[in-house]
């Protein structure tokens, strides 16, 4: 049987490259354009996103460094966990979804299957203790 700590791992692995993807659109408007599906005329807006980007790559790094640093990996569960939900409840009444967008959510709705999947392991494994 899979250890719970591995388990843990994988999860917070597949949450960090789900997060870490999104981290090209610093790259400018283009890759911001291909990842979302959108137009991103207004420099203001442009830099928001890129912003965007810079905090998803972030915290993805975080979510896969955590994987392999058990101290920090429910400060990591709870960090993905907000982000995903965060996502899925504000999309959550919108129905006009383009592509890129749709697969955002889909990417999302994975993410959190990971993240209980994974916070019931990290529980397990705590109370194996």
């Amino acid at each position: 049987m899979i250890a719970a700590r591995h388990v843990v791992s994988a999860t917070l692995v597949v949450v960090g490259i789900i997060h870490v993807l999104p981290a090209s659109g610093i790259l400018g408007a283009e890759r911001i354009a291909s990842l979302y599906g959108i137009s991103v005329d207004d420099p203001n807006l442009l830099l928001l996103m890129r912003h965007r980007a810079m905090l998803f790559g972030l915290l993805g790094i975080f979510l896969i460094s955590a994987a392999f640093k058990p101290a920090y990996q429910l400060a990591a569960l709870m960090a993905g966990f907000v982000s995903v939900v965060s996502f899925l409840w504000l999309a959550w009444p919108i129905s006009a979804y383009n592509a890129q967008i749709y697969r955002v959510f889909s990417a999302d709705v994975v993410a959190l299957a990971c993240l209980i999947v994974g916070f019931a392991a990290y529980l397990h494994g705590r109370r194996g203790r």
